[in-house]
């Protein structure tokens, strides 16, 4: 009996197992297994690493679909990838992406506990902001994203992601700090980090604006 449990092909078509038998692993070590949330997101990562359906994937060093826990109850959406996102692949790791941490970690998460994401997942040129055509394009993937993680809450960093999920022109100006709605998911407009690095003195509503999310998760 020892013989037949030890044998790989005993897992493989009688249990129904599938793992690497590796040279020194033992009779009790299990296969890793993927949660659902983890096929599905793994697969919206690579349909987008393989999209071409907009001119903003010629110009592109490498895709930056979105980072973090799959079950987070907080979800960050921006804009767009800039140069240093562009050349990681990773999401908000320029200065504008310093002061999100920050902002995260002072609202008490730690980065890696919520999900960032954004509207695009390619640069634009010059980092300018993404027109209609490539925004619409794209944006399937968000709220593929959105609704695999199923976040409490989004915030949104900006007037282009504010524009773009909630299908509203008003100015960021305006729409700030009030909870809006997506799919049944409080939303937060605020300021993106990038303008706050050029506009200090709006850093403290911005404050506001994440206080309010911090009491609906019960962050106080």
């Amino acid at each position: 009996m020892n013989n037949v449990l030890k044998d790989d092909s005993f897992y493989k078509d009688v249990m129904g197992i599938e793992y690497l038998l590796k040279s020194n692993c033992s009779i009790s070590e299990k296969p890793v297994v993927k949660s659902d949330r983890e096929l599905l997101m793994d697969e919206v990562i690579k349909n987008i690493s393989v999209c071409t359906k907009c001119v903003l994937s010629k110009g592109r060093t490498n895709v930056v679909p979105g980072e973090g826990n799959l079950y987070a109850e907080l979800m960050f959406v921006g804009e767009g990838p800039g140069a240093d996102e562009d050349e990681q692949g990773r999401p908000f790791v320029g200065k504008a992406g310093q002061l999100l941490t920050k902002m995260i970690e002072a609202m008490g998460y730690k980065r890696e506990e919520v999900y960032i994401a954004n509207i695009v997942k390619c640069r634009p040129p010059n980092n300018r902001a993404p027109f209609d055509e490539e925004a619409f394009t794209c944006i399937n993937y968000l709220k593929e994203q959105i609704k695999i993680v199923n976040p409490k809450v989004i915030v949104c960093l900006g007037s282009t992601a504010t524009k773009y999920l909630l299908s509203t022109d008003k100015k960021i100006s305006l729409i700030r700090g009030e909870f809006q709605e997506y799919e049944g998911i409080k939303v937060m407009p605020t300021f993106h980090p990038s303008y706050l690095l050029r506009n200090q003195s709006m850093k403290k509503p911005a404050w506001e604006d994440l206080k309010k999310v911090m009491n609906i998760l019960g962050k106080k």
